[in-house]
């Protein structure tokens, strides 16, 4: 039987004070802390990429681009 490695992985991570203060505030309407979020969103991000295959835009508040016309 193989057992999942949960281990996890300490990275240091420098963020804006704007940036951090946003996902502040989204983790605290989420219920997480702001580590708990920043590991959501970024396993999230994983997720959909390996979905879909498509890299996530430079500008966040642009929407995917769609294969469809």
């Amino acid at each position: 039987m193989i057992m999942a490695d949960n281990r996890k992985k300490q990275v240091p991570l420098r963020l804006s004070a704007k940036l951090y203060d946003e996902i502040a505030a989204w983790a605290e309407a989420d219920f997480r802390s702001v580590n708990g979020q920043i590991e959501y969103l970024l396993t999230e991000c994983v997720r959909q990429r390996k979905k879909n295959g498509r890299h996530v835009p430079e500008n966040l508040e642009q929407a995917p681009q769609s294969d469809t016309p």
